[in-house]
């Protein structure tokens, strides 16, 4: 269980790593993180760090489905986690 934790930890901190690392690509004009990387980054329990790394560096805002995945995501994951915990399977 502590390592499926430890896993969704990391996720969300990649994932807020990623968005801040394509908007200092996006200032500088370089060569950027896809837009479907960042959303399978979401998926894969990173859907925390999505949202605060939106709002953190304000990357990404502008885009209605950024904003919708994040929130469904984050639901997903919590329904995931809630199973998980409560079912014990882990």
């Amino acid at each position: 269980m502590k390592y499926f934790l430890l896993f969704v930890l990391l996720m969300n901190v990649v994932t807020f790593t990623a968005f801040g690392i394509d908007k200092l690509k996006a200032v500088k004009g370089k060569w950027r993180i896809s837009e479907s990387t960042l959303l399978l980054l979401a998926l894969c329990f990173g859907s925390i760090g999505q949202l605060v790394g939106m709002k953190v560096f304000h990357h990404k805002t502008h885009k209605w489905y950024f904003w919708a995945a994040g929130i469904f995501f984050v639901v997903l994951h919590s329904v995931i986690l809630y199973v998980l915990f409560t079912k014990s399977i882990l």
